[in-house]
């Protein structure tokens, strides 16, 4: 996949987190929300992207959709995401937010997520592209 379309898709997801973080505080804290001054330094954020095999897109999302509630109930996520091309279907996009490299190093060593990566062979048309992202501007400059 072109470098410019792993941006444009990064751009996107971030924009969305951006969005949905800048909802009002009442709303936030109402639905266990992180506010941006809580997110701790040395936070990582991934883009990361897969696209279905031609005919597996139901497949991928089927075996895709219970992470979210799974990856959200571990102790270093701070966020986690995941959204599907509405012109592409079967391209799913994650992003995430994790405490440290360390904690998503982890993360990607869970059950749930070896699990999710043994069946990617069958289902992924290629890898997981994976961007590792240092979080900017997220605290007040001192």
């Amino acid at each position: 996949m072109p470098r410019g379309t792993v941006r444009r898709t990064a751009l996107a997801a971030l924009a969305a987190a951006t969005w949905i973080a800048s909802t009002t505080p009442a709303v936030a804290q109402s639905a266990g929300g992180l506010r941006y001054d809580g997110v701790p330094a040395g936070a990582i954020a991934i883009v990361a992207e897969v696209r279905a095999k031609p005919g597996k897109e139901d497949e991928m999302r089927k075996a895709t959709l219970p992470l979210v509630a799974q990856v959200r109930q571990e102790r270093n996520n701070l966020l986690y995401f995941l959204h599907e091309d509405r012109q592409a279907p079967g391209q799913f996009v994650f992003y995430e937010i994790f405490s440290s490299q360390a904690d998503f190093e982890a993360h990607n060593a869970t059950p749930h997520v070896q699990a999710w990566f043994a069946r990617l062979p069958e289902l992924a048309d290629g890898g997981v592209k994976v961007v590792r992202m240092e979080i900017l501007g997220n605290r007040p400059a001192p």
